[in-house]
């Protein structure tokens, strides 16, 4: 059986169907994968079905008799999908992630022993001494494929940059020179594929149109928080179905949850501080992992009406029939709404995609832009912290020295170590707690590449204003910013239904 024959068979038993045909460019990306070893960045919109390619790719790779498939990916919530995903062919997944340290033992071997198609890891990962050397060290050169789930966080104009991500380069370069690379995404401009390419090389890219036919698009300024809330116990009861409801931060989740709840509504708050007195670890302590997991669970069976969620649950995750999402605040940019958005509607006729802004959301957004880098002062104290010690401080001993915050500290020591050079460095240490030191790196921060930053983030919340402002298709307008070639007016909007 050729190649192509195999990958539609393939691509019917992933999708349980046997009438199921591949979608424009799908079996290209394959091929360009499997037949050709490309570097290929898959730009298609979201449920296009892009975990499917590198899936049904590495099933053809295994069989073969190439290396497994290391996949990195930057959620929890996505990693359980696409493991679940990779089960449909047959393919054995694993994840090395910070909830499953107490596996991570057994899951090196099964990786050393060959025994695991598809390795799952968060970006952090790369950085990680001990993934290196029981992990990497040992796969390395051996490896069938490398996945870059959500491409556009390579990107420092991405929306959702992960500075984690740009080891990878470094990582790409200890591989073969003709292992295959695959990048997805849904939201990449112009200028994100651009940077994209300059740190891969040679790729080849794929775009297709980002237009989805069947989510209906509105937008809705209330202003103030009661007549959001009023106007969310009104209608969310009349749509079909379940659905998402975005909130900027965790408090407001967990407000607009309890009041939905109050009111009669099967609403729960989703996100990464979330806990439940029934869900603890063996310890006794809140396993927020397990938590979320039902959560997500309860949603994708249909067992709650609405989550009520920040971003931790937005890329990658999978609920064909989700027939709503709605925005209770306005987030940073176009691009994020729309990889948001697309939650909805991935499987069925109609969905829609409703956003709300109010008058606390510039701020937020402000205070976002303004939290994205530490204060340089504080970084200066970290670091002399470090070098007046020689044996190295630990993260607690370090929030002890300098008089901060463990939350400041966390963010200073992983916006420093993935600077390049790094002017520190983790040293592990079995029985004690790792210890950072300071590296010989000269150091200061780069002021000209945060105000470059900054101000395309201001531009980008000027565009969501824009969207708020438009008479335009609402759906074309999403397009546009992502510099999609193929959008038409969707005929389907608010805007273009000449609703109110």
């Amino acid at each position: 059986m050729d190649d192509q024959h195999t990958a539609l068979s393939l691509l019917r038993t992933a999708l349980n169907d046997p009438n199921a045909r591949f979608r424009d460019g799908q079996l290209e990306a394959i091929e360009a994968i499997t037949r050709e070893n490309r570097t290929c960045l898959v730009v298609q919109h979201t449920g296009w079905g892009k975990s499917l390619v590198y899936f049904i790719a590495t099933k053809i790779l295994r069989d073969r008799g190439q290396g497994p498939t290391l996949i990195i990916s930057p959620l929890l919530s996505l990693m359980r999908n696409q493991i679940a995903a990779a089960k449909q062919l047959g393919l054995t997944a694993r994840s090395i992630n910070s909830t499953n340290t107490n596996e991570w033992q057994e899951i090196e071997s099964a990786v050393a022993d060959n025994a695991v198609d598809a390795l799952l890891i968060s970006p952090e990962r790369l950085g990680n001494e001990r993934f290196y050397d029981n992990v990497l060290s040992v796969v390395g050169q051996g490896v069938g494929l490398v996945v870059v789930d959500e491409a556009h966080l390579i990107s420092e104009w991405g929306h959702d940059f992960r500075p984690d991500y740009r080891r990878l380069v470094n990582v790409l370069q200890n591989m073969p020179g003709n292992l295959p690379v695959l990048g997805t995404t849904a939201t990449a401009n112009d200028r994100v594929i651009a940077d994209v390419r300059q740190q891969l090389g040679d790729i080849t890219v794929q775009r297709g149109p980002l237009s989805r036919t069947n989510l209906a698009l509105q937008t809705l300024k209330l202003p103030d928080q009661a007549a959001r809330l009023a106007w969310l116990l009104e209608k969310v009861p009349k749509l079909p179905g379940s659905g998402i409801i975005y909130t900027l931060t965790q408090r407001d989740a967990e407000t607009v949850a309890n009041w939905l709840h109050a009111n009669g509504i099967d609403a729960h708050a989703y996100h990464a501080g979330v806990q439940h007195p029934d869900f603890v670890d063996d310890k006794g302590n809140p396993d927020k992992n397990a938590y979320r997991q039902r959560l997500e669970d309860l949603l994708q069976t249909n067992e709650v009406k609405v989550l009520v969620a920040t971003t931790a649950l937005a890329m990658g995750y999978d609920k064909p029939d989700l027939s709503f999402v709605i925005h209770y605040q306005a987030p940073g940019s176009t691009i994020s709404y729309y990889q948001q958005v697309g939650r909805a509607g991935r499987g069925i006729p109609w969905a829609y995609g409703i956003l709300l802004t109010g008058e606390e959301d510039a701020e937020i957004n402000a205070h976002f832009r303004k939290a994205a880098f530490p204060a340089e002062a504080d970084v200066s104290a970290v670091l002399d912290a470090l070098a007046d010690s020689e044996d190295g401080l630990s993260t607690r001993e370090l929030e002890t020295a300098v008089n901060l915050p463990q939350g400041k500290i966390d963010h200073i020591l992983k916006y420093l170590k993935v600077e390049n050079p790094s002017p520190i460095y983790k040293e592990n240490r079995e029985k004690q707690a790792d210890k950072w030191k300071r590296t010989t790196h000269q150091y200061s921060m780069d002021h000209a590449w945060i105000d470059r930053i900054t101000r395309q983030r201001k531009q980008e919340w000027q565009e969501i204003q824009d969207y708020m402002e438009t008479d335009s298709c609402l759906m074309g307008f999403l397009a546009e910013s992502l510099n999609d070639p193929y959008w038409e007016p969707c005929g389907i909007c608010a805007n273009c239904a000449g609703q109110e």
